[in-house]
C-alpha cells in the first residue's frame, strides 16, 4: 500500500486552520474590510451630515436611544454608525499604504546590507540607529505641524518614518541566506545582482515579509490614529477614529460611548493585525510546521 504523506502546503493549510489566534484575526480584518467595500450600502445616513437637532442621540441599547441611529449621533448630530463605518476606510487606507511605503524602503536597505556587507552593511546600520533614536510619534508631530496635516501628508511622513523594522528583518535574514548553495549557483551561473536579489533571495524572505507588514500595518494605524487625536492627522470633516475620539473627549463624563465605541473599533483592529502576525509567524516557522 502506497503511503501519500501531506505537502508542505496542505500542512501549512491545516496548521492555518487549527490556529485560533490566526482564524480570529483574520476574521476581524476580513470584517473590518467588507465594511470599507460596502460602507456606501451598509451606512444608513451621509457620514459628514450634520443635524444640530439630533446631536448627542445615546446609542439604542441606552434610554432614549433610536433605531434609526443604532450608535447614537455625536456633538454635531452625525450618525456615528455611518462615521465609523467611513473610518475603517482612512484606517486601513492609511495602514496598507504606510506599510507599502516603509517595506519598499526598508527592504531595499535590508536586502543591499545583507548581501552586499562592508561599507553599505555600516552605512544601513548607521540609518536605522539613527532612525531609531528618534521617537516616531514626536518626529512625526513637529513635521506635520510645520507642514499642515492631511491624508496625503500623514502617509507620507509615516511611511519615512517606520521602515526599520523591514531594514533590520530583512538585513538580518538576508545574511542568513547568502551563503547557500542556491545563491552561489546563480552567481556561477553569471546572473545579475538585481537579479540575484530579486528572483533567488527576496521570495525566500516572503514569510518574514508578512509577518513584519502585518504588525507595520497596525502600527501605521495607531500612529495615525494618535496624530488625528492631537489634531494634527487626518482633519475634520473627514471621518478617523482618532479624529472621533478626539472630538468626543470633551463629552465624555456625561456620553462616554463617544469615545468608547471608536476606541473599541480601534482595539479590535490592531488585535485583529497583532493575532494575523503572529498567526503566519508560528504556521510559517520550521518548528510550527
Amino acid at each position: 500500500m502506497e503511503v501519500v504523506f501531506p505537502s508542505p502546503q496542505q500542512i501549512m493549510r491545516r496548521a492555518m486552520l487549527h490556529h485560533k489566534g490566526f482564524l480570529m484575526g483574520l476574521s476581524v480584518i476580513i470584517v473590518v474590510t467588507l465594511l470599507t467595500i460596502l460602507a456606501p450600502v451598509l451606512a444608513t445616513h451621509d457620514p459628514y451630515a450634520q443635524d444640530l437637532g439630533q446631536r448627542l442621540i445615546p446609542p439604542v441599547w441606552q434610554e432614549k436611544g433610536t433605531w434609526d441611529h443604532p450608535l447614537g449621533t455625536d456633538n454635531l448630530g452625525r450618525d456615528y454608525l455611518s462615521r465609523l463605518i467611513y473610518g475603517s476606510r482612512v484606517s486601513l487606507l492609511i495602514g496598507l499604504s504606510v506599510m507599502l511605503i516603509a517595506g519598499l524602503i526598508g527592504t531595499t536597505l535590508g536586502l543591499l546590507a545583507g548581501y552586499f556587507g562592508g561599507k553599505m552593511d555600516m552605512f544601513v546600520s548607521f540609518l536605522v540607529t539613527v532612525r531609531l533614536a528618534l521617537p516616531a510619534v514626536l518626529v512625526a508631530v513637529a513635521v506635520v505641524s510645520l507642514i499642515g496635516g492631511s491624508t496625503r501628508i500623514v502617509i507620507l511622513v509615516l511611511g519615512l518614518l517606520v521602515w526599520d523594522r523591514f531594514a533590520v528583518v530583512v538585513r538580518a535574514s538576508t545574511q542568513q541566506i547568502r551563503p547557500l548553495e542556491y545563491v552561489a549557483a546563480a552567481k556561477s551561473a553569471g546572473c545579475s545582482t538585481f537579479r540575484i536579489l530579486a528572483q533567488e533571495m527576496l521570495p525566500n524572505l516572503m514569510n518574514n515579509l508578512i509577518v513584519v507588514a502585518t504588525l507595520e500595518v497596525a502600527r501605521a494605524i495607531l500612529l495615525e490614529a494618535a496624530l488625528s487625536f492631537l489634531g494634527m492627522g487626518v482633519q475634520p470633516p473627514t471621518p478617523s477614529w482618532g479624529l472621533m475620539i478626539s472630538e468626543g473627549k470633551e463629552f465624555m463624563l456625561f456620553y462616554p460611548y463617544l469615545i468608547t465605541i471608536p476606541g473599541v473599533a480601534l482595539f479590535l483592529l490592531l488585535l485583529g493585525f497583532n493575532l494575523l502576525g503572529d498567526g503566519i509567524r508560528d504556521v510559517t516557522a520550521p518548528e510550527g510546521r
